[in-house]
């Protein structure tokens, strides 16, 4: 016989730390459902996000480089699993829930539209005036709204704690706007996970696709960033001359792992000076509690601007992107003469939402290849 959920419940109870978010002690659906005989709430969440459409469309959503540009460059689905993996490492180190914080990593990119950070300016443009974009709204407005696929309601009907998450997920790269149903001062600490869970990687395998690619190299990374120079260094003494390839995933692998050491016992000092015992308390903090040391934020700072510098905005990344971006603003434009043209779920929502908020919501689904075919299909 499973474990009952009421059993799951219980070990959560015996063995996570009392700050952390106990499934029993959700605040719920907004709509109110059985509870599953052998899952938690937060289990439940998980499942649901990974069967959605939104889900699988991140295959084809750029990460850094434009989709189909190489077979082994991430995409918006491999950053999104990874994501998972280290928030539950970190969550399981601090005694968290990391059900809880796997469900919001894996959520947390649902709303990106295609072609990165660069299609979600494009339509925050284009939307100015009527709303905006922003990618953790939209994620948000996935999970309550748009996917239909349950008889009895729209969106995945997830819990109050998987949502909040979603809306403030705050990064260096993401900046969401404030949402009225979730006005805590802080969110959860499992939230707050992959929150920097995110970062981590951001730092760590966006330097990897880079270094695959060819458009950074190990002489200038030693030159530039310390961070580099020391993990480099920690490889050599410990494993002597490597080949090339060897070595730079070899310090790949450190460098995620002490972001992660470093995340983890600089949050555990946070945790035990702030002195909080619940949950509830964690949300009343002045400022969130899962941190990097003040000298990892500043070498992280140093990565962050070379990696703009250097990668994002390197020329071989930043024109195709660019010329993307044409697409989804013809496409935009297109749909505004010819709203019949739009698909049927975004069509229906004309009336409530407004033409701008169905032709945003349409194309902010688009994967990059979809805008593509789409584009050459309209002779545009």
């Amino acid at each position: 016989m499973p474990q009952s959920r009421e059993q799951l419940e219980a070990n959560e109870r015996e063995t996570l730390a009392p700050y952390a978010q106990l499934s029993a002690d959700s605040r719920g659906r907004a709509l109110e459902e059985k509870p599953h005989e052998w899952r938690t709430d937060f289990q439940r969440d998980r499942d649901r996000i990974i069967h959605s459409r939104a889900f699988r469309r991140l295959e084809y959503k750029t990460q850094v480089f434009l989709n189909g540009t190489g077979d082994h460059l991430r995409t918006r689905l491999t950053h999104t699993i990874e994501v998972a993996a280290i928030s539950r490492n970190i969550a399981r180190a601090l005694g968290l829930n990391e059900d809880l914080a796997e469900a919001i990593a894996l959520a947390h990119d649902l709303g990106h539209s295609p072609f990165g950070h660069k299609g979600e300016y494009a339509l925050n443009d284009l939307m100015k005036d009527h709303g905006g974009f922003e990618h953790n709204r939209q994620s948000l407005r996935i999970v309550e709204t748009l996917e239909q696929k349950y008889p009895h309601h729209n969106g995945l009907n997830l819990t109050w704690e998987t949502r909040e998450g979603l809306v403030k997920h705050y990064t260096a790269y993401d900046h969401p706007s404030k949402c009225e149903d979730f006005d805590a001062k802080s969110s959860s600490l499992e939230a707050q996970v992959a929150n920097l869970a995110d970062e981590i990687t951001y730092y760590s395998h966006d330097l990897d696709d880079g270094l695959d690619s060819q458009l950074l190299n190990e002489p200038d990374l030693n030159k530039s960033i310390q961070i580099w120079r020391e993990t480099d260094a920690r490889i050599r003494e410990e494993h002597g001359e490597l080949d090339p390839e060897t070595r730079h995933y070899a310090i790949i692998r450190l460098l995620i792992n002490s972001q992660v050491q470093d995340v983890v016992e600089t949050s555990s000092r946070l945790i035990a000076e702030a002195g909080v015992q619940s949950a509830d308390e964690v949300r009343l903090h002045e400022s969130p509690l899962i941190q990097y040391s003040e000298n990892r934020r500043r070498t992280n700072k140093e990565l962050r601007e070379y990696l703009y510098d250097n990668l994002y905005y390197n020329p071989v990344v930043h024109k195709p992107n660019q010329r993307a971006i044409k697409l989804l603003e013809a496409l935009f434009n297109y749909y505004l003469e010819h709203p019949d043209h739009i698909g049927n779920q975004s069509q229906v929502r004309i009336e409530t939402d407004g033409l701008h908020r169905a032709i945003c919501d349409y194309l902010s689904g688009m994967t990059d290849r979809y805008v593509a075919l789409e584009h050459k299909r309209l002779d545009l």
